[in-house]
């Protein structure tokens, strides 16, 4: 299943198709009992997709047992007992992808000449994606972190383990001390390699970064290039072998405590444009300014949702049963404004106090 929404991954996912491009969405749940009727969802809602291919008559025979087939084949590759809170799944002739979200997304399914792409980029930039690089004179690891965890990522050439130098102990015994580990040569063109493979992974895959190691180590990493001199440096050693666990504790308090510092900027940010009357709140509202492009700043409480419906002029809250509701319209909004160049804040819940989940800081 695909996590990683990279710039380049989101513009490959957002071209268009040949008809049909299926998008199939479900929320999903990560514990018990939530998660026991996760897997009959699932197959619900493929099941519908399959029966919109049938009826519609713009799908011909062939092409509608081809996006049949990538159906199947995209179902066989969920796995459910490492649930997050929502899942997608495209299919298109003769390709198919799975992506599991850590924010949870309305069931539906969608065919269309292009994928229903506004629920992945509000996931991903909920979930403050960032990279923990763990540097020894030994080895350099690469972590994958998201709202509550990171995972070892293998990619970009990662990890790097640097080859154990011949023991040599006549050349020792003549030198006469210890070789330090973050003075010799072979050291140094280690962390150089290390500093080049992470300043291309950056390129392809940009995302804040936290670097770890001990003092001597993040010194000599600076040394070697940019990408420490321009990461959020934790002086803590022991994480290159360490555990995602270990490496999640260490980096825990600098994520807090950035959080509380960007949560009490967007305040301060949106408090300063009431008093220029650059402020605005409300669903109906904020999906106008997003479309025609005010919004410089949209700040959201990380759960809220609402459903609304479009009655001709202005968003209203929608009916219970609203065969024309629109469950993801927060989603909506989200990549309406980052396709127009906002900047996108998720705050905690309650953050917002009186702009009911959503508020946002105006150009003009």
């Amino acid at each position: 299943m695909e996590h990683d929404l990279s710039p380049s991954t989101l513009a490959g996912l957002r071209r268009p198709r040949p008809y049909p491009a299926v998008s199939v969405l479900t929320p999903t749940h990560r514990r018990e009992p939530l998660n026991s009727q996760d897997a009959v969802r699932l197959r619900n809602a493929v099941a519908e997709a399959k029966k919109r291919l049938e009826t519609d008559p713009a799908v011909t025979r062939e092409r509608r047992a081809d996006v049949t087939r990538e159906l199947d084949r995209a179902l066989a590759e969920v796995d459910l007992s490492h649930s997050e809170d929502g899942l997608v799944i495209f299919a298109a002739p003769g390709e198919h992808q799975v992506w599991s979200l850590a924010r949870s997304v309305p069931e539906r399914v969608v065919l269309s000449d292009t994928f229903l792409t506004r629920n992945l980029v509000s996931a991903h930039t909920a979930e403050r994606p960032f990279w923990v690089l763990s540097v020894s004179a030994d080895r350099v690891a690469l972590w994958s972190g998201g709202v509550d965890r990171v995972v070892e990522e293998r990619a970009g050439g990662f990890p790097l383990d640097r080859p154990q130098p011949n023991f040599d102990p006549e050349r020792q015994e003549q030198v006469g001390d210890q070789p330090s580990n973050f003075r010799d040569e072979d050291t140094r063109r280690f962390l150089r390699e290390a500093d080049t493979a992470m300043t291309k992974l950056l390129r392809d895959h940009p995302r804040p970064l936290y670097v770890t190691g001990d003092p001597a180590a993040l010194s000599l990493m600076c040394d070697a290039g940019n990408v420490a001199k321009d990461a959020v440096q934790v002086p803590h050693g022991g994480l290159a072998h360490g555990t995602p666990d270990a490496v999640w504790q260490a980096v825990r308090p600098v994520l807090e405590e950035e959080a509380r510092k960007d949560t009490e900027d967007v305040a301060r940010a949106l408090e300063s444009a009431r008093g220029r009357k650059e402020f605005a709140a409300g669903v109906d509202e904020l999906w106008q300014n997003a479309r025609e492009g005010r919004v410089r700043l949209l700040a959201v409480e990380e759960n809220y949702r609402i459903t609304v419906r479009d009655n001709g002029e202005h968003l209203i809250v929608a009916e219970d049963g609203d065969l024309d509701a629109r469950e993801d319209i927060v989603d909506e909004i989200v990549e309406q404004c980052l396709q127009t160049g906002a900047e996108v804040r998720f705050v905690p819940d309650g953050a917002l106090g009186d702009a009911d989940g959503m508020a946002a800081v105006l150009r003009y």
